[in-house]
């Protein structure tokens, strides 16, 4: 797929004469393409491992660095104008059919094929943590299959070759019982340098994989950096990033996008506007405070999609709440008007809030944003969400919104501040639209 989609649109354009011959272009291009893919391991890893669309405009920027490199070389004058487009479909193709790939992928492990049998060996509580987390998932790769429990400290001692009691024979006649092809090995106090390595042994001429488990949760690859110390190897976990280059493109995304989405949107603003005012008594703008970084309080603002006196009607429907944990939300809110809903499906009535953006209080992505009854309820984990600046999006936003429990919008929005970066915020940025398009959880 890779190497036709990018030979057939670059022989074409060689053929009406818009460069080299068209065998030539074809060449040259449709092995430039799955070469640059190859040397950054696309064809080495998973299986769709991701549907991302990032990866594939870095591949594509690459290629085209190789490319102009290539006609520099052999002295060729090729139209910049008229070799782009045509490079163009071969980006498009190769993002639909990762993408395409991944889903293929999701659906074939929910209906449990192409899994690797994992044999998990470790002391009883982390060995079931983590058999009990992995089962929770259904999207990755691996399905426990069994486990093999070390035996007691005395064991480790007097056996220094020996992965606590569970030794190599021990973990490989489980690993055959139970046809596993891969062993994840929870640290713990049986675990020794030496072992370890004697098990890898046994496994590797066995056909077998070794996997250890450090126990992090939710961090993602681009915060992991492999080192080097005294013959051992060091896994860091950097921080996310919060200031330098990343950081400075996330503010002119959010100064830039707000202000021309607010330019591009406003014959709709003003729309929602005259609607919001001829449908029902009130202001248009609804302005409530929110809880921004640091625990500032800031006036959010939304068009009105409820009637004029909905906060004191609040009190008498708290027993009708239908959230868990921090929010309030009822599916069928007796205060919300009939142009509210339509407003609320398509989110609508938040375009206000890029206004928000413009005067520093809200980012275009970032956590959903707090009322101060919440916030005086948060534990220390729940806190750790007002560290960033909320978001008029997110990944609460394109996960399901209201639909999701307390728990899973919290492990959102911790995931998103512990592992922010820039790619990750224009990778949320083009998940909304179809969120928005689809309502899926708005109420």
């Amino acid at each position: 797929m890779d190497l036709l989609g990018a030979a057939l649109p670059a022989g074409a354009l060689g053929a009406a004469g818009g460069g080299p011959g068209p065998l030539p272009a074809a060449a040259v291009v449709g092995a430039a393409w799955p070469l640059i893919a190859a040397l950054r391991g696309r064809y080495t890893g998973e299986p769709g491992e991701s549907g991302a669309v990032l990866p594939v405009l870095r591949d594509w920027l690459a290629m085209l660095g190789l490319l102009a490199a290539v006609c520099v070389t052999v002295r060729l004058e090729v139209s910049a104008g008229a070799w782009l487009p045509a490079l163009l479909p071969c980006l498009a193709l190769t993002a639909a059919h990762r993408r395409l790939a991944y889903r293929r992928t999701l659906a074939l492990r929910r209906r449990a094929r192409g899994l690797r049998r994992v044999l998990v060996v470790g002391e009883e509580g982390a060995a079931d943590g983590l058999t009990a987390r992995m089962g929770a998932r259904t999207d990755d790769e691996y399905v426990v299959v069994g486990g093999c429990v070390p035996g007691s400290a005395e064991d480790v001692v007097d056996a220094a070759n020996a992965v606590g009691a569970a030794d190599a024979a021990a973990v490989l006649r489980r690993a055959a019982e139970l046809d596993a092809d891969t062993v994840f090995v929870v640290p713990g106090r049986w675990t020794t340098g030496e072992g370890l390595r004697r098990l890898a042994w046994a496994l590797y001429d066995d056909g077998r994989s070794l996997a250890v488990v450090p126990g992090l949760v939710d961090v993602s690859r681009h915060r992991l950096r492999l080192a080097r110390a005294a013959g051992m190897t060091v896994l860091h976990v950097e921080p996310a990033a919060r200031r330098g280059l990343p950081v400075l493109l996330k503010r002119i995304t959010d100064g830039v996008g707000a202000l021309l989405l607010a330019v591009l949107l406003s014959p709709v603003l003003l729309g929602v506007a005259a609607a919001v005012r001829l449908s029902s008594p009130g202001p248009v703008i609804y302005r409530q405070v929110r809880v921004g970084r640091g625990r500032v309080p800031f006036r959010m603002w939304k068009f009105r999609t409820m009637v004029e006196a909905a906060d004191r009607m609040r009190p008498a429907l708290e027993a009708a709440n239908e959230h868990d944990g921090g929010m309030f939300k009822i599916r069928e809110d007796p205060r919300v008007t009939r142009l509210g809903r339509v407003l609320r499906r398509y989110s609508l009535d938040e375009l206000p809030q890029l206004f928000n953006v413009l005067a520093g209080h809200m980012s275009l992505v970032g956590p959903r944003p707090p009322l101060p009854e919440e916030v005086e309820r948060y534990d220390d984990t729940e806190l750790r969400r007002l560290s960033v600046k909320p978001g008029i999006t997110g990944l609460w936003q394109v996960s399901g919104r209201s639909d999701l429990s307390w728990d899973e919008t919290v492990a959102l929005d911790l995931r998103y501040v512990d592992n922010w970066s820039y790619t990750g915020d224009v990778g949320v940025l083009a998940r909304t639209f179809r969120a928005v398009v689809s309502a899926r959880g708005a109420y």
